[in-house]
């Protein structure tokens, strides 16, 4: 595939289509990262709206989505998960209460550290230019169908 990667490509990816696929582009990948460009954090209609806000924690849901993606470009897999759970978070830190309010695109970078057949721990990071809104590790268990 070449890049970027629209959505519609990614929600070919993904278990998730529709609005709940929250990524807009792939805009690169290695073997070892990803980053990805969002900009539903800004519509009033993103399915992780609560009280017409977005909670900076719904971040999450962005990096696992990337990762899930990175690991389907990575390894070549060309068999769609069933689903994707997000296993474990470790020293996250969120620098603001909301995404809804920031103006700029999401950047979302995911390094993955460690993996295995049906599993990913990545370092993440969402930005928005040079602001640092989220970071963390997670490990993501992926059920294949």
């Amino acid at each position: 595939m070449s890049l970027p990667l629209s959505k519609v490509e990614l929600c070919q990816l993904l278990p998730h289509t529709g609005a709940m696929c929250l990524l807009d582009e792939v805009a690169e990948f290695s073997d070892r990262e990803i980053r990805c460009r969002s900009r539903t954090h800004q519509d009033l209609a993103n399915p992780l709206r609560r009280n017409g806000q977005l909670p900076a924690i719904c971040g999450i849901e962005y990096v696992a989505q990337a990762m899930g993606i990175h690991g389907r470009l990575a390894t070549g897999n060309q068999q769609k998960p069933a689903a994707g759970f997000l296993a474990s978070l470790r020293d996250v830190k969120c620098t603001v209460e909301r995404l809804d309010d920031i103006d700029a695109p999401l950047d979302i970078l995911a390094r993955r550290v460690a993996d295995s057949a049906d599993s990913v721990m990545c370092e993440f990071e969402l930005r928005a230019g040079e602001r640092t809104l989220l970071t963390g590790r997670a490990t993501l268990l992926l059920q294949v169908r």
